[in-house]
């Protein structure tokens, strides 16, 4: 492994400060340093940009998008035992980063960036599809950040991808697709990580749109497409009946067969829907 910095190795550094990743904080660790710099060239050129990461734990990444030249990071971490780790970084990159210890669902990173920004982290399992939720459903769009490159379980980049009809497609798809393009741009196996984990994972880049793709209320598009695939097996009929009393009308006003499935409506025709719902 060809070394990025003059840091240490990432599992030279784990041992001085005894990281041993925690399953509560959803940790699993990247120690390649050649995959980290790989990720962080997939978030672009990033030069003239401010970069939010979310769990950075011993810094691979976060090295990675600073050797790749990004203006600044800002690494958020819940984990106080890794902070030394992260100061080290701060020293060999000075005024380069910035690390606050906290929760990434209770921080304002906005307090702490400048724009244009970029987002990306390999996100803790327990928290990632949460914040993506968030990223994706501001009061206002455009969002404050350009692009979002993310590391999830395989599973989950895969429902951000997928296409109706398909068994991964829902509701991540259908807000991730409504207001970005979004690819997945590698794969990764367990043996990347320590501790391995059970699943393979992925990295999705996803690049905002001025504006979404077709014209919506993102409240309403949440709470159909929530409504619609919670209970996927079920004609739209039943499974948003609890929207309106007259969902029948709504659906045939949206272009929708009220007997067809979630899985089998595009995000057009969601678009279409949410208006239908909110025009009542």
């Amino acid at each position: 492994m060809s070394a990025i910095d003059s840091l240490p190795p990432l599992r030279e550094v784990i041992n001085t400060h005894d990281l041993r990743a925690k399953k509560s904080l959803g940790q699993n660790f990247l120690l390649d340093l050649n995959l980290t710099a790989k990720i962080a060239r997939t978030a672009g050129d990033l030069s003239d940009c401010d970069v939010l990461e979310i769990g950075p734990g011993p810094g691979g990444l976060t090295r990675g998008l600073l050797a790749s030249g990004a203006r600044r990071v800002l690494a958020v971490e819940k984990d106080a035992r890794c902070l030394p780790a992260l100061a080290e970084i701060a020293e060999a990159y000075p005024g380069r980063l910035q690390v606050i210890e906290g929760d990434a669902l209770k921080v304002d990173p906005l307090d702490h960036l400048t724009p244009p920004i970029r987002v990306a982290a390999n996100l803790p399992y327990n928290v990632g599809t949460e914040l993506l939720v968030r990223w994706l459903t501001p009061p206002e769009w455009p969002p404050y950040w350009q692009s979002l490159t993310l590391m999830f379980q395989k599973e989950v980049a895969q429902r951000i991808v997928a296409q109706p009809g398909s068994k991964a497609y829902g509701r991540l798809a259908v807000l991730s697709q409504w207001r970005c393009d979004a690819r997945i741009a590698m794969e990764l196996p367990p043996e990347a990580f320590t501790p391995p984990p059970k699943i393979r994972s992925a990295v999705v880049h996803l690049t905002a749109l001025p504006e979404p793709r077709f014209p919506a209320d993102a409240d309403v598009l949440q709470r159909v497409t929530a409504a619609a695939f919670n209970q996927r097996r079920k004609m739209l009929r039943a499974s948003l009946k609890g929207l309106t009393p007259d969902i029948e009308d709504r659906l045939l006003a949206a272009g929708i067969e009220p007997t067809e499935r979630a899985e089998q409506v595009g995000l057009d025709r969601f678009c279409a829907l949410a208006r239908a719902v909110a025009a009542r």
